[in-house]
């Protein structure tokens, strides 16, 4: 369906029934089909609403403000509109910075955040060359499939898997494929994520090359007060496409705590 949210049309996916959502933010480069596999197994004991972010998927990119502010208020928009009572947030990677500024608002329904190998709250470390070398890796279908395999993936993905990765990452708008390496990455929550008072998972992957296990407990777990971490085996850093029964798993047992 389709959601106006911030000035800016959005596609969200909309699956299964519960007392408690699961609101899924995807990586830069992704999209809500991302989700697909984590929220096939969780629909059966949640609602599960999985967002094209802004110039990703099926959602318009609007004035072209990738912020993390504008993104969180997008999300919170689509909240809004579905009228959401009680939820939890699950971002991947870019979706993961997203996810921390809009738990740092404490918004009303709030109950648990996910963040599977997040983005830093604070200013990425990666050097301004590669940054700039991540601004075009998603420009052909060769540097994509590179990219997934070189960088991105820690096992070998399904045809179709890595088909659906290929699409999403070639429709991204321009500006949305550069704004996440050249700016969004570099901004920093820190101050804010420290009001988050509600309890947070973080989810590694052990084979993860973007944000391996040691930067998520040195410049992700510092900043979040009470944050528990686990860590997926033999995983790289597409999770919900790599290891989705596994993660859907850690999701399961954290709603419950969460009094899902």
């Amino acid at each position: 369906m389709k959601i106006q949210s911030n000035g800016v049309s959005l596609n969200v996916r909309v699956k299964g029934d519960g007392e408690l959502t699961l609101v899924f933010l995807h990586y830069w480069g992704g999209s809500s089909r991302t989700w697909h596999h984590v929220t096939g197994i969780l629909a059966g004991r949640f609602q599960t609403v999985a967002v094209d972010q802004r110039g990703w998927g099926e959602s318009a990119a609007g004035s072209g403000d990738f912020s993390v502010e504008t993104l969180a208020d997008d999300v919170q928009g689509i909240i809004d509109t579905l009228a959401l009572k009680r939820y939890l947030i699950v971002g991947h990677s870019m979706g993961g910075k997203i996810a921390q500024l809009l738990a740092s608002r404490r918004p009303v329904g709030l109950a648990g955040v996910v963040l599977v190998a997040p983005g830093s709250p604070g200013p990425s470390i990666f050097p301004l060359e590669q940054r700039k070398m991540m601004a075009h890796a998603y420009d052909t279908r060769e540097s994509i499939t590179a990219t997934v395999a070189q960088v991105l993936a820690g096992k070998t993905l399904s045809d179709a898997d890595l088909a659906q990765v290929v699409e999403d990452s070639l429709r991204g708008a321009p500006e949305a494929k550069v704004a996440w390496p050249m700016a969004t990455m570099m901004e920093d929550i820190r101050s804010s994520v420290a009001h988050i008072s509600v309890p947070v998972l973080v989810v590694a992957g052990e084979w993860d090359k973007v944000d391996p296990v040691e930067l998520l407990s040195s410049h992700v777990l510092p900043h979040l007060p009470g944050a528990n971490q686990a860590v997926l085996p033999r995983t790289g850093h597409l999770s919900p496409l790599e290891s989705p029964v596994e993660l859907s798993a850690l999701i399961d047992r954290f709603a419950h705590h969460c009094g899902g």
